[in-house]
């Protein structure tokens, strides 16, 4: 299994009290202030907990969003904002920002800010899970659905509620369409890659598996170009990383259409594509020892000491040495100067998205409830309010690979 995936790091919050100070006029009011606090400080928790699962994380999420959106949903039966969306300032960092936050007094910011944390997660879940030694199937099963899950949570966001944002996101922060379809392309491209394991383990025909390899190259690709235009500070490392995948799973399509072409009696066309599969493949490993030395946000690791890369060189000598010898012995065919065109669209495989969708409003949100919230019982009190706190980093557990025993998911 291609096991190795690069991550940018969580996005870091301040704490917020909920404490309105006279502006929740009733027990019930309270009380949802209370458990917004408690729901969000336990969701917090949750993204640095190496125990927590996806039903464990859904949960949490679910408990804390179905209140927090008591601040969002019109409960007063008109078309009007709610009173309460823009009562607290959030603060969140940027995944490629460093410990520098933006802050919006609106709930909406919270709700994305916090979601798009919670879409992290799963990608660092798969990321975790993928690098074990022994992995099952149920858990590479558990990996692709993790990065379809992050990958909805990544395009609702785009499509449905950042662009009710009040102040629209600064160049380079998450929120931005650049940043965030990078991400979503990303998660396609691999929870492909875990398709393409599964493939090759069953011994698959070598033409889905070349058209997989081609499509899985052209989203890392995508993903790049998606990041061009990003100051090369915050982006160099991610985009090492894109460009890396992106030769490597050429090589892994030229190679495959080299078996492709071989099987159908084309040897010179067949060595051919190999050489091209060569020349991806020593590009993505010059791409990995660029990709260690660039500096940026990310986690740092040796991809081409990796088995799953030293695997792929191995196959495409192989099967090159075996077309060249077939083609000194049979073919006798003329190797062309230029390199096959790859006409390859996959049928089957390919990863889309799973729609993501917010809880239902907490049965505490109630119009009733919602009445007893007095905006204007809130500015006696400014002085009595605490200062605000300061963002911290979060310290994320490691989720480098455990050691790689060559286990393909089977």
């Amino acid at each position: 299994m291609a096991h190795w995936f690069h991550r940018n790091p969580l996005k870091a919050t301040a704490p917020v009290s909920f404490n309105f100070y006279g502006v929740a006029g009733s027990p019930a009011a309270n009380k949802i202030c209370n458990d917004l606090r408690t729901t969000r400080a336990r969701l917090l928790e949750m993204f640095t907990d190496v125990t927590c699962t996806p039903e464990t994380m859904k949960n949490a999420t679910d408990a804390y969003l179905s209140l927090l959106q008591g601040f969002i949903a019109s409960l007063d039966g008109t078309t009007q904002e709610n009173k309460m969306r823009f009562i607290q300032n959030f603060k969140w960092t940027d995944t490629l920002q460093g410990n520098t936050p933006s802050a919006q007094q609106d709930a909406i910011f919270e709700l994305v800010s916090m979601a798009f944390n919670v879409a992290i997660w799963y990608t660092k879940f798969a990321s975790r899970l993928a690098g074990k030694e022994n992995i099952s199937e149920d858990e590479a099963k558990d990996v692709h659905r993790s990065l379809k899950v992050a990958a909805g949570i990544f395009k609702n966001l785009k499509e449905v509620h950042i662009p009710r944002l009040i102040t629209p996101a600064e160049k380079g922060r998450d929120l931005e369409p650049r940043v965030i379809d990078a991400y979503i392309i990303q998660c396609q491209a691999e929870a492909q890659e875990v398709t393409i394991a599964r493939a090759i383990e069953l011994k698959h025909n070598a033409t889905l598996i070349a058209a997989l390899a081609f499509e899985t190259a052209n989203f890392y690709q995508k993903a790049d170009h998606t990041l061009n235009t990003l100051e090369p500070e915050c982006s160099s490392k991610w985009r090492k990383y894109l460009q890396l995948k992106q030769h490597f799973y050429m090589a892994y399509a030229y190679c495959y259409n080299g078996l492709i072409l071989l099987a159908s009696d084309k040897c010179g066309e067949a060595i051919r594509s190999l050489q091209e599969a060569e020349k991806c493949y020593s590009r993505a490993e010059a791409l990995c020892k660029e990709y260690r030395q660039t500096k940026g946000p990310g986690t740092t690791a040796k991809p081409s000491e990796q088995l799953f890369f030293l695997k792929l060189g191995g196959v495409i000598k192989n099967t090159l040495e075996k077309c060249q010898r077939e083609n000194g012995f049979i073919y006798f065919h003329k190797v062309p100067a230029e390199a096959p065109q790859l006409e390859l669209k996959a049928s089957y495989g390919l990863a889309e998205p799973i729609a993501f969708e917010l809880p239902p409003l907490s049965q505490q949100c109630t119009a009733e409830v919602y009445a007893t919230f007095d905006l204007t019982k809130g500015a006696k009190n400014d002085k009595a309010k605490p200062k605000e706190a300061e963002v911290k980093p979060v310290k994320e557990p490691d989720l480098n690979p455990q050691k790689d025993t060559g286990c393909i998911i089977s």
